[in-house]
């Protein structure tokens, strides 16, 4: 099967750069599948796992939203956040997730901060998704820039 060249990249690093078959994720009307030669596009990116085929087998990352640009040959995706599973601190992800979950019961809170709890509650189920999965089924990716 053909590739594309996909580059994740984040305000502090580039995450990944390397050739997959298909990149799937949750866009700002819903979620796409880019094969290589798709069609020039830019979107809004959502909070989410990153589906990469690559040859061989499949690999997801947790993002937590971001901007992605298509081209024909080249996609990449802007992160606001974003690591590889095996970079991810399991420990700090749970405890994220703990806090989060203990204010949204506790209630009373302002919309302002229940937003914030949710997206960090997101966040840290995201990240132990994508640690939860690269155990069962093996990490796939060969980071290239490394």
């Amino acid at each position: 099967m053909s590739t594309v060249l996909f580059e994740l990249v984040t305000p502090d690093r580039v995450v990944y750069t390397g050739d997959v078959e298909m990149v799937t994720v949750k866009g700002g009307y819903g979620e796409l599948g880019i094969l290589p030669r798709h069609m020039a596009l830019a979107t809004t990116v959502k909070p989410c796992l990153v589906k990469l085929r690559v040859p061989g087998g499949e690999a997801k990352v947790p993002v937590s939203g971001g901007f992605l640009e298509v081209l024909p040959t080249r996609v990449t995706l802007l992160a606001d956040a974003a690591e590889l599973p095996e970079d991810i601190d399991v420990d700090r992800a749970r405890s994220s997730l703990d806090r989060a979950n203990a204010r949204l019961a506790g209630g009373g809170l302002e919309a302002e901060e229940m937003e914030r709890m949710l997206a960090a509650r997101l966040r840290a189920e995201l990240r132990l998704e994508a640690v939860d999965w690269a155990a069962q089924y093996g990490h796939l990716l060969t980071n290239e820039i490394d």
